[in-house]
């Protein structure tokens, strides 16, 4: 019993690391979503493969040494017969070059595959902008969005990556290999998602306090998906209705708040410094993916962004209780 007792705790953690396991399944490179990340699994499977060889012949040659062509203690070494074979220094001179350029043609012909010079006909481009610590996504219909890309299946997706700060990395490893993104330059990233879902990325590059804390989410629609939430997009944020009388409230406190110096809402306010929040209502999270997006969440958000994003920009506001839930209200009602 006192031994049963005792590795219970332990099957409890196992049963927890299993379950955080598959909780985080998504942020995984062996399930690719699109071809490029099909592209960088093979190429994977391929290097794994050579080194799996490589590592047999090692393992056989050492057996060999240890137990077949050793001497044993009590006898005597043999004669040294050392001389030179031509023959078998060139095979162990072609023998490595030939496994470097069996990975390294794959390796440069992938590199080439994932940032083509020229866009290819038909390509929805994204104008994907970093920041500390929160990603912003421009369409080139004009609407700009946070944190949640929406892209179609089936179309050539083309990321030109830019910072507005410091240097990060976008990944999404179900759809792509990571980026960095660099002040001052532009990279880009062009693949082909294949399988509608949503996809969890990360800035991949420390970037300061809250770099972990850099989170965005790639859905994946079908193309008909993909044209109704556009459309979406471009129309302009939605109106509280009448008989909501705290949204209505929240929409006059919004107005006059020191959130219009930061935000932009489409016909209420012009700011340049964080997230737009036009259809803020309509995304699954906040703060880049840390919290979900719920009242009760976007009321914590506001209060204490530190104290969740330690390093956030964001200025906490002391509002009372009854201005504050009219704030969030308004907010969930931008859809």
């Amino acid at each position: 019993m006192m031994r049963a007792s005792r590795l219970a705790p332990l099957a409890a953690l196992a049963s927890l690391a299993g379950c955080e396991s598959s909780s985080q399944l998504p942020m995984t490179t062996l399930a690719p979503k699109s071809d490029l990340a099909s592209e960088i699994h093979q190429l994977f499977l391929e290097v794994t493969a050579w080194d799996a060889l490589i590592f047999l012949i090692v393992m056989v040659a050492f057996v060999l040494a240890v137990f077949v062509f050793s001497t044993r203690a009590g006898e005597a070494a043999p004669p040294s017969q050392a001389s030179s074979d031509l023959t078998l220094e060139i095979a162990w001179t072609l023998g490595p070059a030939l496994v470097l350029l069996m990975i390294s043609i794959p390796t440069v012909r992938t590199i080439f595959r994932s940032q083509p010079r020229l866009a290819p006909m038909g390509s929805l481009e994204i104008t994907v902008v970093a920041h500390q610590w929160w990603w912003e996504f421009d369409y080139p219909d004009g609407h700009k969005t946070a944190n949640e890309m929406h892209i179609p299946t089936g179309q050539t997706i083309r990321l030109h990556l830019l910072s507005a700060d410091i240097i990060h990395s976008f990944w999404v490893p179900q759809l792509g290999g990571k980026r960095d993104v660099v002040p001052g330059q532009v990279n880009q990233l062009t693949f082909i998602a294949n399988v509608p879902g949503e996809y969890p990325g990360q800035c991949a590059e420390f970037c300061g306090l809250s770099h972990a804390n850099m989170r965005l989410r790639v859905f994946v629609q079908t193309p008909r998906d993909f044209a109704m939430w556009d459309k979406a997009e471009l129309a302009g944020p939605a109106t509280p209705p009448a008989n909501d009388q705290l949204a209505v409230q929240g929409a006059q406190y919004f107005a006059t708040s020191p959130c219009t110096t930061c935000h932009t809402v489409e016909g209420v306010s012009k700011g340049y410094i964080g997230p737009n929040l036009t259809h803020f209502g309509s995304r699954t999270t906040l703060a880049a993916g840390v919290l979900k997006n719920d009242p009760a969440d976007v009321a914590a958000w506001i209060t204490a962004p530190q104290t969740i994003k330690p390093g956030a920009y964001m200025p906490a506001l002391v509002l009372p209780g009854p201005k504050l839930k009219a704030l969030v209200a308004y907010l969930e009602n931008l859809k």
